[in-house]
């Protein structure tokens, strides 16, 4: 089991940040490591060529592991997540007439994209959508997205929780079905990877796109994706030098060659060796094997679990803990109680957490403890005496 973590950030004390689906606290750790790539670029003789290919190759190991990826092979480093979903709509295969099945208030980064490939193709857009409050809304959410899926269904691009709530979706049942139908899964795994355990070889998506900002604990502008079969001889968005074959011949990139590397390192984003952020993604991930994600979700388990009916006697919504994380969670409102009355109850009470959609969305980790889940307890107290 593990213990409170907070020695190793440097959080302010003052503040219970329970918003890790906003933004992660960089680890100590993290922040030396990208300390140190800051120096070391101050003298860039010291930089070999072999850098440029031994960074990215680290990131995409230690990524393929903490999915359970079978080979590093399936995995590129991408800027964002909409970078990794242009990617996945220029290579899936569609017709017209065909449809794309959402969820209702996706990200956006996972919407906007496929709302153009639906206009330039002549695709339907199917939205998932459920009206609240529902007893059990992870199995009925997840029961529609499958009842959407058919025949015709070109590809399903979903989330693995609801960024504004934390609703679980049941990935494996929807990927089974896609791939009966021959339907394409993209999943963003971004409020997810890194805190939820997640296997790749049981789930078989076709992509799984991550930010590294969030529940990874790296830098901004800094992710991974991992591509299966169906995109591995597919066509990167830009044409860069080191996604070719034979690019560590720096003397011979004048001999232009049409061949990538093979698997994934074709989707790779110009300047993947990123001499700043990599560093950063490395060390981060490195943490999150020594800590498991499995052992980060027991952990807030214990964390939240004392809490759970003090927060429902107060009239607030939570999911049954079958239809959620315990890493991001979403709280709905009383009757009669309004959003902003909460936000400066919270705000009074320096809890930091985050307003998505009709939810108060909280989202703690293991540098958490005791004493935030009090100040949130005691928050949602003070928004019902106001």
């Amino acid at each position: 089991m593990l213990k409170c973590q907070s020695d190793l950030f440097s959080l302010d004390p003052s503040v219970h940040y329970l918003n890790c689906a906003y933004m992660s606290p960089l680890p100590l750790r993290v922040e030396e490591a990208g300390m140190k790539a800051m120096r070391l670029k101050r003298n860039p003789s010291r930089v070999a060529q072999s850098d440029f290919f031994s960074g990215p190759a680290s990131v995409k190991g230690l990524f393929a592991e903490l999915v359970n990826a079978p080979s590093a092979s399936s995995i590129s480093i991408l800027p964002s997540v909409s970078y990794g979903i242009a990617t996945a709509a220029k290579n899936v295969s569609v017709r017209r007439g065909q449809n794309i099945v959402l969820l209702h208030e996706q990200f956006p980064s996972n919407v906007y994209t496929w709302h153009r490939l639906a206009k330039d193709a002549g695709l339907e857009v199917r939205t998932v959508k459920l009206h609240d409050p529902l007893p059990d809304k992870s199995a009925a959410w997840s029961n529609a997205v499958l009842e959407a899926i058919d025949a015709d269904t070109a590809l399903v691009a979903l989330p693995i929780v609801h960024w504004t709530d934390g609703t679980l979706f049941d990935v494996a049942a929807v990927g089974r079905k896609a791939r009966d139908h021959g339907a394409a899964l993209i999943l963003d795994g971004t409020q997810s990877v890194g805190a939820l355990p997640f296997d790749v070889q049981e789930v078989q998506p076709d992509a799984l796109i991550v930010a590294g900002y969030k529940w990874m604990f790296g830098p901004y502008s800094c992710g991974v994706a991992y591509w299966g079969d169906r995109f591995l001889n597919g066509t990167p968005l830009e044409e860069n030098w080191i996604n070719r074959l034979g690019s560590e011949n720096f003397a011979g990139l004048v001999d232009y060659e049409e061949r990538y590397e093979p698997g994934a390192t074709r989707f790779d984003v110009g300047e993947k060796s990123n001499f700043l952020l990599l560093p950063m993604l490395e060390e981060a991930l490195r943490m999150l094997l020594e800590w498991r994600p499995h052992q980060i979700q027991s952990y807030l388990s214990a964390l939240l679990h004392p809490w759970e009916d003090a927060i429902r006697n107060l009239g607030f919504q939570l999911e049954p803990a079958s239809g959620r994380g315990a890493h991001l969670f979403g709280l709905r409102l009383p009757p009669n109680v309004g959003v902003e009355r909460v936000k400066d109850a919270l705000l009074s009470q320096s809890v930091s957490v985050s307003v998505r959609g009709k939810a108060i969305r909280v989202a703690p980790h293991v540098y958490n403890s005791e004493d935030d889940m009090k100040a949130l307890v005691d928050a949602l107290k003070l928004s019902l005496a106001s």
